[in-house]
């Protein structure tokens, strides 16, 4: 059987490592492998749809979804996951608890981003709403971030953006926004002590919100090129099947206490303190093992204004991918 040469953009991941080394094969499948940030592989899928399979925005995707435009079909392999409380860094001089952010200014490289979706949920379990603030869209370290994707914003919400000259880090920093909600850290962050995270210990934070309400929340998805699926309708198991067998590689990996595969101390103990908050499959693939995450991001984009409708998860994903032989 000739096996289909489709190019594979993903980031460089422990749990993506063995499906890039060829450890472990995607049936079916010869790659032509990119490791990218996610920037641009979001930004090359959404604007020209570049690749074959790849990693993609969970917000960007929700809104494609609603739309009925999405040129990718979703597979339920989580890519990316974070507690996004250690997203959110303020003027410390301003800013001492969720409530002092109300009517003051948010820079997000974004509006729609994911991280920033789950931070806007965070904030409105503590009485802050997104029209309670005033937004600044600009780039994180760079001039001129435009949205990956066309939105458009409830009239209730107000959004600005940076000025041509300014960067959202370089206006953290003089005090010209007040706080800043993105995926990575501005880089006036340790640098000027006037900024830091809004909670004082942003981990215990999450931790403590994750016993209350079982969420881990999901960044990225993957996803296949639909006019390929349709051709090719074994496609989607197939990427499935292989990114759980890539992330089990990863996990067995990081059990291995005869030398460290992570250059961290202490790694075998954070993966047990994680199993013990968490659960042994603390970073679960698969629909039905996410279902309450799911719904809650998919209602959170909603309220949001994201996405056009309520979408369900089961839109998101392919159904092969929904269950697996047994023996």
């Amino acid at each position: 059987m000739t096996k289909l040469r489709l190019s594979l953009a993903v980031g460089n991941y422990d749990r993506t490592r063995a499906l890039v080394d060829g450890r472990v094969q995607i049936d079916g499948v010869d790659p032509v492998v990119h490791l990218l940030s996610p920037e641009e592989i979001f930004f090359r899928a959404f604007r020209s749809e570049d690749f074959d399979i790849c990693e993609l925005s969970m917000s960007s995707f929700t809104v494609k979804t609603a739309q009925g435009a999405s040129p990718y079909v979703g597979i339920p392999a989580f890519l990316s996951r974070a507690f996004r409380h250690t997203s959110i860094v303020v003027r410390r001089d301003r800013i001492a608890a969720p409530a002092d952010l109300k009517g003051k200014r948010i820079g997000v490289p974004e509006y729609q981003l994911t991280a920033c979706v789950w931070a806007r949920a965070i904030l409105a379990e503590q009485g802050v709403l997104p029209e309670d603030v005033i937004w600044v869209r600009g780039g994180l370290e760079e001039l001129g971030r435009p949205e990956k994707i066309t939105i458009s914003f409830p009239s209730s919400v107000k959004i600005e953006s940076a000025p041509g000259d300014k960067s959202l880090s370089q206006m953290l920093a003089a005090g010209e926004i007040d706080a800043v909600i993105a995926p990575r850290l501005p880089s006036c962050f340790g640098a000027d002590a006037t900024v830091g995270w809004l909670y004082d210990d942003p981990i215990a934070e999450a931790s403590a919100w994750f016993e209350r309400t079982g969420i881990f929340p999901i960044m990225h998805i993957v996803g296949i090129r639909r006019a390929l699926v349709d051709e090719h309708p074994w496609l989607p198991m197939s990427v499935f099947k292989a990114l759980n067998s890539a992330k089990a590689v990863a996990l067995d990996e990081l059990t291995d206490t005869s030398a460290t595969k992570v250059t961290l101390p202490f790694v075998e103990e954070q993966l047990a303190r994680a199993r013990a908050l968490m659960g042994r499959d603390f970073w679960s693939y698969g629909l039905q093992e996410n279902l309450p995450t799911l719904i809650a991001f998919l209602e959170a984009h909603h309220k949001q204004g994201l996405s056009s409708r309520l979408v369900s998860p089961e839109e998101l994903f392919h159904p092969s991918t929904f269950e697996a032989y047994k023996i």
